[in-house]
């Protein structure tokens, strides 16, 4: 009767042993197909993708990322409305971020971004205007880039970079006005700082 037992105690171990190697195989066969999926190639062209910008034209603001200040961003491109935080969305632009600086931020950068849909011969204008600064700061200063991307695949393109301060709140700056010729190309002395308003909405 022991020897039973003793047999029996055996065999159901063995079964029990069976079973978990079974599952534990499972699960390495599991983790083995699911890492076959995620190949280094299809990481790098997400991230890829994520760098290219998906618009023609480019308008970024970048100012000091610990700093509590709001300084938005007003594009407008040729024949278009002006667009900013008030009217987020013209004929040609869209402004994308709406930074208010550590108001409603859970990231630790401060920037705005404007796309155009389309590429369009003509004037484009950027300003700045700083609405709200509650850092210590008296000047906050703002780098704005402008890039194009001409075509469905190509490589976006800088064309423009100046880095500037605002002094006051309610300031209103002109960082660039430009022109684009028909294919794309940065009219070299078409470039200036002369103001115009885009905060009212008018056109001019």
């Amino acid at each position: 009767m022991d020897v039973f037992d003793e047999r029996e105690d055996d065999a159901a171990d063995t079964v029990f042993r069976d079973t978990i190697m079974l599952a534990l195989a499972g699960f390495v066969t599991v983790v083995m197909i699911v890492l076959a999926h995620v190949r280094p190639e299809a990481q790098a062209a997400t991230s890829k993708d994520a760098a290219s910008m998906p618009g023609n034209v480019m308008i970024e603001a970048h100012w000091q990322g610990d700093l509590d200040a709001d300084v938005d961003l007003w594009v407008q491109g040729p024949g278009d409305v002006p667009v900013g935080y008030s009217n987020k969305g013209g004929g040609l632009f869209n402004l994308l971020r709406d930074d208010l600086g550590k108001q409603m931020d859970l990231s630790e950068q401060n920037y705005e971004v404007s796309y155009s849909r389309g590429l369009l011969p003509g004037e484009y204008t950027v300003n700045l205007h700083l609405y709200r600064n509650r850092s210590s700061l008296q000047a906050i200063r703002v780098k704005v880039v402008t890039s194009v991307k001409k075509g469905q695949n190509k490589v976006s393109k800088q064309i423009l970079v100046s880095d500037v301060a605002m002094n006051r709140e309610g300031e209103e700056r002109t960082v660039f006005r430009f022109r684009l010729d028909e294919e794309g190309r940065l009219i070299q002395d078409s470039v200036t700082t002369l103001f115009r308003p885009l905060r009212s909405g008018t056109k001019s």
